[in-house]
């Protein structure tokens, strides 16, 4: 016989039903042995043929199921319980003790039949028992009828109560499985972001460090090629400046592979990092950079140096690729909580307010890369220029190191 409904408290029930039925039917043979009447062989015989087929039950269900699927398997036990109710109303008409194998008999009748079919059979059996039970006692009265009657009741709050909290126990476990599936989405969703945000990170710094050394290697190059065949000392100098460039640039790139950090910083600090930016610009393109410090120097966070630093590499960059300047002041301020940096020349300008020109070196990610790395340590990128008036950039940060923000 199928269990109620799957789990292990289901199997257990069902066990207990198995013995309950089977349990019965002993007793109402052994007492029809022990009275001894004119029926105790039949009720014998009736009650070992309806605990056989009873217990066939199970084995049946299983070969059927395995054949014929869950639809078969419903049909026959369908039958099967035909089978048992017909052997039990047998026993009732033999012996009164019939009656008690009523109580496990609803629980079948409630698993086994559609909402509707069942009650409508078990209060069928129940006025079966109470007939029977009457009959056998020559007389009806209020309490025969009790004893069937409550079983009935019993047994079905007990079935309905049960599904119940099998649906209950479902829907939660529907939820805990949705809740999980959406923390597993959540977590992919993270990860993906933080994925992105690594790259754009290593976008502007690829930006800030290896690409401006490619271009700058570009320009020097393109230098030469002009300065040939006329002036060769020049296009020699020009391309001796390129190949150091090119050697800067291949240890630049193998300090980043090695450790995402500022290479230019080690072993100095920010000013010295910035008076050897200011003097490789001067040497390697026709542009003065000079560097001043005002205020207190001091030592300020690594994320706040590089930070400086990549901005200072990259305004010098733009300077020197589209700017046509002649000289170009860096300025680096330790004022108050903030430091600040200043980067000022005497170019062409540009307005400010117009669409940005696409970056062939670095695919757009100059000014935005700067402020995108103040806005992330809690500073500020602000940028003042006109056509013909040159460009101010300047750059601020506090000292302290506050919670970075992506």
């Amino acid at each position: 016989m199928p269990v109620l409904v799957p789990g292990p408290t289901a199997r257990t029930l069902g066990w207990c039903l198995h013995l309950l039925v089977l349990g019965l039917l002993g007793l109402a043979a052994a007492r029809a042995v022990a009275e001894g009447g004119p029926r105790a062989g039949a009720v014998v015989a009736v009650a070992l043929a309806a605990g056989l087929g009873y217990a066939a039950g199970p084995l049946l269900a299983r070969r059927v199921r395995a054949q014929a699927g869950a639809r078969g398997s419903r049909r026959a036990a369908r039958w099967w319980l035909a089978a048992v109710c017909a052997s039990w109303l047998a026993l009732l008409t033999l012996s009164p003790e019939g009656v008690w194998v009523a109580f496990p008999l609803y629980f079948l009748l409630l698993h086994l039949l559609p909402r509707r079919a069942a009650l409508v059979a078990v209060p069928a059996t129940a006025l079966a028992a109470v007939a029977a039970f009457a009959a056998h006692r020559g007389g009806f009265t209020v309490a025969m009828a009790l004893g069937p009657v409550l079983g009935a009741a019993v047994a079905v709050a007990v079935v309905w109560g049960y599904q119940a909290l099998y649906r209950e126990s479902e829907q939660r476990r529907r939820l805990i499985e949705e809740l999980t599936a959406t923390r597993a989405d959540l977590a992919a969703a993270q990860h993906t972001a933080g994925v992105l945000a690594e790259r754009e990170r290593l976008a502007r710094e690829i930006h800030d460090t290896l690409a401006q050394g490619f271009s700058s290697i570009q320009l020097l190059l393109t230098a030469a090629e002009r300065a040939l065949p006329g002036r060769p000392t020049s296009a020699a100098g020009y391309l001796g400046q390129a190949r150091q460039a090119a050697v800067d640039n291949l240890a630049e790139a193998r300090r980043f592979i090695a450790a995402l950090t500022s290479p230019t910083l080690d072993g100095t600090t920010l000013a010295g990092a910035l008076e050897r930016l200011c003097a490789t610009t001067s040497a390697r393109h026709p542009v003065t950079a000079g560097l001043l410090v005002t205020g207190t120097p001091e030592r300020l966070p690594t994320a706040h140096e590089v930070a400086l630093l990549r901005v200072v590499q990259s305004a010098l960059a733009n300077t020197v690729q589209h700017a046509d300047a002649g000289t170009v002041d860096v300025t680096l301020g330790y004022r108050g909580d903030e430091v600040t940096v200043d980067v000022v020349d005497d170019g062409t300008g540009f307005d400010p307010d117009a669409p940005p020109a696409p970056d062939p070196v670095g695919g757009g990610y100059g000014l935005s890369a700067m402020r995108a790395r103040m806005t992330a340590l809690g500073g500020t990128l602000t940028v003042r220029s006109a056509p013909g008036e040159g460009t101010a950039l300047t750059a601020r940060l506090p000292r302290t190191a506050p919670e970075a923000r992506p």
